[in-house]
């Protein structure tokens, strides 16, 4: 008989838990400084010091307008995390560069984070995106 109540009280329990809903956030990146109407702003959110740069956890974009624009990830569980972004004016899904590695499109990194012959380190860029949600802005460059 305690057997079954001891049962039936962790089946509830996990029920519970079940139908709670699980904590996400959204994350609202407004970007100032897109030049033209042309291609598009691309975003890669990272969730780590070891994918960072490598293999993005979240990725979303928005047609560009000339001025500012605000792209928004939805559901995203609170934590920390750093994101890259570049205004994809010619539309082919990358950030180009000139032969020595310079990018010749528009970036920026969270933070505004700026890093000296490379991208910025993931410290730089880290944020903490609260289970409320946030709203960042940042400049392209």
């Amino acid at each position: 008989m305690r057997y079954t109540s001891l049962v039936a009280a962790a089946l509830s329990t996990l029920t519970m838990l079940a139908a709670a809903p699980s904590q996400a956030a959204d994350l609202k990146i407004t970007v100032t400084g897109v030049a033209s109407a042309d291609g598009q702003v691309l975003v890669a959110l990272y969730n780590s010091a070891e994918t960072y740069q490598k293999k993005a956890f979240r990725v979303a974009g928005a047609p560009a307008v000339a001025g500012a624009i605000t792209i928004e990830i939805k559901d995203v569980p609170p934590g920390d995390y750093a994101y890259s972004l570049f205004h994809d004016a010619n539309g082919n899904g990358k950030l180009d560069s000139n032969v020595i590695g310079i990018p010749t499109e528009d970036y920026a990194f969270s933070n505004n984070a700026m890093g000296k012959f490379g991208p910025p380190a993931y410290e730089a860029a880290r944020f903490t995106l609260p289970a409320a949600g946030a709203t960042t802005s940042v400049n392209l460059r």
